[in-house]
């Protein structure tokens, strides 16, 4: 089989995700024809240097996207929702990393490696999922496979470039007005996040969970055929870290597994690696993952309120697993499969 190569384009180039679809392009050496850098009127005009070349940042139009086979996209869900027409109108496929598709019937929720025979399924639009559902399915879904999951409790402490640079800024300013004695008016979130811990991630729903836990609850089910009356539960907290997601996860199996075969599973599981060691205090932290792909895993032991219970730790760097990385993942996987 050929495999051709696409026209790409990159919508919401200079933002924190932008960027880093830009890197991880060049890491992946994914292979394209032709690449341009779309973004708002306001950052249009802006210089990237990528592969030894300088673009220009093009302001996004329905017309920029003439030509283009592929879109990632990381420019919100209200652009998404405005250029999805015209990217699939054109022949186009939109990788999209906002909220805006990744519930919709007829739009696959994909993580890489996890599910990608849904890919075949899609429409013109294919949905990243959230942040700190990605990082989990990759632990799951071999898990799911082996010993079948009965009941899943899942405990997120998310760093604040999860919600852009202004969250990243103000953990900066706001840290260093707390150690001055000054006060701080916080905008990107509802507390002072220096030195706290906020367990409140986006808007409360009418259950009293946040949208941000309803979606770790939601997409697990659509990304793993999970039936809808699995109970998953999901408490999502915001913790002063810049950049790595940390999750306590809590699986109830239907099917005896022990935590030496949860081990043994995850350390063969493409995208995972297990640290875990605690007579030597050897489990994974944030720094460990930052800037890097894989899912570390730790703290993996018999969980003593279930029958064919595990309780695991898992960390990765949300803006690469969670976000850019998925979609360049996904992009490659479009390649190779010829679907566009």
């Amino acid at each position: 089989m050929i495999t051709r190569k696409p026209n790409i384009a990159i919508l919401g180039a200079t933002g924190v995700v932008g960027r880093e679809i830009t890197q991880i392009l060049d890491e992946l050496k994914v292979e394209f024809n032709e690449i341009k850098f779309l973004s708002s009127a306001k950052s249009a005009g802006k210089k990237l240097e990528f592969q030894g070349k300088t673009y220009t940042v093009e302001e996004a139009t329905p017309e920029s996207f003439d030509g283009i086979n592929i879109v990632l996209a990381s420019a919100g869900g209200s652009t998404s929702q405005k250029f999805a027409p015209e990217i699939v109108k054109r022949g186009g496929v939109l990788i999209d990393n906002s909220s805006a598709f990744r519930m919709d019937k007829d739009v696959p929720l994909v993580i890489a490696s996890v599910n990608d025979d849904d890919l075949r399924q899609h429409k013109g639009i294919i949905a990243n999922p959230n942040c700190s559902t990605s990082q989990l399915m990759l632990v799951l879904k071999p898990l799911h496979e082996k010993a079948k999951i009965k009941r899943l409790i899942v405990s997120t402490y998310q760093a604040v470039s999860g919600a852009g640079l202004a969250a990243i800024n103000e953990l900066t300013e706001d840290t260093k007005a707390h150690q001055r004695g000054e006060t701080f008016e916080n905008k990107a979130f509802k507390k002072p996040i220096s030195f706290n811990v906020i367990p409140q991630i986006d808007v409360f729903t009418d259950n009293g969970y946040t949208k941000e836990e309803m979606k770790v609850v939601n997409e697990t089910k659509k990304i793993l055929h999970l039936p809808q009356d699995l109970p998953i539960s999901c408490t999502a907290v915001r913790v002063p870290v810049y950049r790595g997601h940390s999750e306590a996860v809590d699986i109830e199996f239907e099917n005896e597994i022990s935590p030496d075969e949860v081990r043994k599973i995850l350390s063969e599981t493409f995208g995972v690696k297990v640290i875990d060691n605690t007579d030597n205090y050897e489990y994974p932290t944030t720094r460990d993952a930052d800037g890097v792909d894989p899912v570390f895993v730790g703290r993996v032991r018999k969980n003593l309120a279930f029958k064919n219970g595990i309780s695991l730790w898992c960390v990765a760097d949300n803006l690469r697993i969670g976000a850019a990385l998925n979609t360049v993942r996904i992009c490659q996987k479009i390649i190779d499969m010829n679907l566009f």
